[in-house]
């Protein structure tokens, strides 16, 4: 997986490509606690993302816990696969997904 990170201002955006799952967890979840300092916008552009497991969403409930304390987050672009997965497990609810 690739994490293109772009910040301008107090927002962020990553942009995650490829598989979100047990082996690329943890860099995602080290990416999302460095750089959350300052950040009011959090904006996750999964455009390009494939395939999310049970490790992946939980990186996206931990951003949104910090990010609940903070700012925002938005989940974008998310393709069909990811927001069925969104939906059975019943992050649709929790997530802002545009």
């Amino acid at each position: 997986m690739t994490i293109q990170k772009e910040a301008n201002g107090d927002k962020l955006v990553l942009t995650l490509e490829g598989r979100l799952d047990t082996t690329t967890a943890p860099q995602l979840e080290s990416v999302v606690k460095e750089s959350l300092a300052g950040v009011a916008e959090l904006v996750f552009d999964l455009k390009d993302l494939e395939y999310i497991s049970s490790a992946g969403l939980r990186v996206l409930l931990a951003a949104q816990k910090a990010m609940n304390r903070q700012g925002t987050m938005v989940v974008r672009n998310a393709g069909e696969a990811i927001k069925e997965i969104f939906d059975v497990t019943g992050f649709c609810d929790i997530l802002t997904i545009e």
